[in-house]
């Protein structure tokens, strides 16, 4: 081949690569979950496409500091930001995207992982890496509460859960753990919901708004939720006797809890709830302390998310 020939060639494929090239940011939860993370890294290096992507890694630092560096890789305007922690690092991440053109990607290394597992991504972190390179963005419903979550948001029984699981040991064990001591003592309580094909007062052991199916742990809460059909799934389990709790947990793990007599399911777009008093409510698993009347409402089309190539 003639050295002309070869040099424009070369020329061609390395304007190729250099147009391409994708700046992916990953934002690292040192805390969150049971499994290391310190392979993170060299599996980066290992099977992250380097035609297609050129990687940051960075480690958080405080609560809420995942936000704002999803914030500033997205005004730099990378392709990708990728959470690498559970549901609360999720949750984080997105809050920095949402609307913008900068896509959401997904290592799931938390305990639950609801969005995830959703969404179909391994909890293997080779696996979710790989995938990474034969991904597509799509666009999914966002969710608002005064502070934007993108799973579930729930209160009663779940968020007395989250509340108790987040200082105890991490893992399924010690969620396990939280349930059994919180089902003997908690107290359902009075709710109002009103809003756009709602309008009802109930006493609920817990009322869930579903973005997404899961809690995580392969527990739906909400078996039909879609996070792109632009509708929001109010859950409202009522006050049940506790022997009825096996099979009601055996319903989670077989996605048939909806067909239970204890739940109730209603779809909505926007809806306010009014409780007594002010309490814990759990975002995307996370407890919070939040007032007695919680606005709600979804935002379509919200945010980018990388998902598995359907094509």
């Amino acid at each position: 081949m003639d050295s002309s020939v070869f040099f424009c060639t070369f020329a061609r494929y390395y304007a190729t690569i250099v147009i391409t090239m994708k700046n992916i940011a990953f934002i690292v939860n040192p805390i969150s979950g049971t499994k290391t993370k310190n392979r993170l890294a060299k599996l980066i290096r290992e099977l992250l496409d380097p035609v297609q992507f050129s990687p940051t890694v960075v480690v958080t630092e405080y609560a809420g500091h995942a936000t704002q560096l999803a914030q500033q890789f997205a005004a730099q305007d990378y392709y990708a930001v990728v959470a690498v922690g559970g549901d609360g690092t999720v949750n984080e991440v997105a809050s920095g995207l949402i609307g913008t053109n900068t896509a959401l990607g997904i290592i799931p290394n938390g305990s639950g992982n609801g969005f995830a597992r959703h969404l179909d991504i391994s909890t293997r972190m080779n696996r979710a890496i790989e995938m990474l390179n034969s991904s597509e963005p799509i666009f999914v419903d966002g969710m608002v509460n005064d502070q934007p979550f993108f799973s579930t948001c729930g209160v009663g029984f779940d968020a007395v859960v989250a509340q108790d699981f987040s200082n105890s040991e991490r893992g399924i064990k010690g969620y396990i753990q939280s349930i059994i001591k919180d089902i003997f003592q908690y107290k359902p309580e009075t709710y109002k919901l009103q809003g756009e094909n709602v309008d009802l007062t109930t006493t609920a052991f817990l009322i869930n708004f579903a973005n997404a199916s899961q809690w995580g742990y392969d527990a739906y809460i909400a078996p039909k939720a879609s996070i792109q059909d632009g509708w929001l799934d109010v859950v409202i389990a009522s006050d049940f006797p506790l022997v009825a709790a096996p099979g009601l947990a055996l319903c989670l793990f077989t996605k048939i809890i909806d067909e239970t007599l204890h739940l109730n399911t209603l779809r909505t777009k926007e809806v306010t709830l009014t409780r007594p008093t002010e309490g814990v409510a759990h975002i995307d698993g996370t407890p919070i302390m939040m007032p007695a009347e919680l606005h709600v409402k979804i935002v379509e089309d919200g945010l980018k998310v990388l998902v598995k190539k359907r094509f």
